[in-house]
């Protein structure tokens, strides 16, 4: 089977993705796979070039913007190509934070108290850190934390919401939840989907930025993460519960911060994440005992196989 391998795009994550993209090639080719890394640039320009491509499916190494958000997917659909991962209305609502924060909420995972902020909007920064103390201001709509301030000043949250204008539309404010930080990933679709081991995440400096997530040795992961059985489960759980309630196929990530009371509060969920030396997805899977080829062997035959 060839697969082309589609990594780039011009979101802020594009050298992540490239990173992304090299690595799955290398990992579905050990696989036996016969594959093929291409850099695109647009929607129409990767549904334009497929045909010479001679693939017979598309593995999505593409992280943010039109890669991750269901436009993408959904010219893919309409062209009647098969691709790795969720479909477009998972990708479309689980980028944006705001649409998944609510519906997460709704479903009664935890999440943040947050609000969603839209240019010109008045924002009361010192209301909200007399109340939450720490906030969190990110956009509502990237990646690989592009744009992401943790701050007890009101001058430093103005600040970071006026830089988020220059990557987005939308920000979300929310409370910062102290502990720890962790991730869960998700392998399968529908009710046969279960969780990979959870990792803890423990940055050597700072918060887990996008420096601590992609240089080696700034950041240490624990794998699976040393935690009681009880909040293990609620973790893995709640992940589970996110996958299926946003619809998500194949695999997903979903992150979390555990609050010193032990409860895991819901941060979002990721349905093209990493594929580098460096990302959550591969260390989650070898902790399950599967290698970095395996598991993009049961990603590509999850995603084209039958779905349920």
């Amino acid at each position: 089977m060839k697969i082309a391998v589609l990594c780039g795009g011009v979101s802020s994550e594009r050298e992540v993705s490239l990173n992304s993209g090299a690595a799955v090639a290398s990992g579905l080719a050990e696989a036996g796979f016969d594959a093929a890394l291409e850099d695109v640039n647009s929607v129409s320009e990767t549904i334009r070039k497929w045909r010479s491509l001679g693939a017979d499916g598309a593995f999505i190494a593409l992280h943010g913007g039109w890669g991750e958000d269901g436009r993408l997917q959904s010219a893919l659909e309409a062209a009647g190509i098969p691709y790795t991962g969720s479909g477009a209305k998972a990708c479309m609502i689980c980028m944006d934070k705001e649409a998944s924060r609510d519906a997460a909420s709704r479903a009664g995972i935890p999440v943040p108290p947050g609000i969603a902020v839209r240019p010109g909007e008045k924002t009361d920064f010192g209301k909200l850190t007399a109340e939450w103390e720490k906030i969190v201001v990110k956009p509502a709509n990237n990646g690989s934390t592009v744009g992401v301030a943790i701050t007890s000043d009101t001058k430093e949250a103005s600040e970071a919401l006026n830089s988020v204008w220059d990557i987005d539309t939308k920000a979300i404010v929310e409370k910062f939840i102290a502990g720890r930080e962790l991730t869960a990933a998700v392998f399968g679709t529908g009710h046969g989907s279960f969780s990979l081991p959870v990792i803890e995440i423990r940055p050597r400096s700072g918060f887990y930025d996008y420096k601590s997530k992609y240089t080696k040795g700034e950041t240490e992961y624990l794998s699976p993460a040393p935690l009681d059985e009880k909040i293990t489960r609620a973790v893995m759980d709640y992940a589970c519960r996110a996958h299926k309630l946003f619809g998500c196929r194949a695999y997903s990530r979903a992150d979390f911060r555990l609050s010193d009371d032990g409860t895991p509060y819901f941060l979002e969920v990721n349905t093209a994440p990493g594929m580098t030396s460096t990302s959550l997805v591969p260390k989650a899977a070898l902790a399950h005992g599967w290698s970095f080829p395996e598991l993009l062997a049961r990603i590509a035959e999850n995603s084209f196989g039958p779905s349920e």
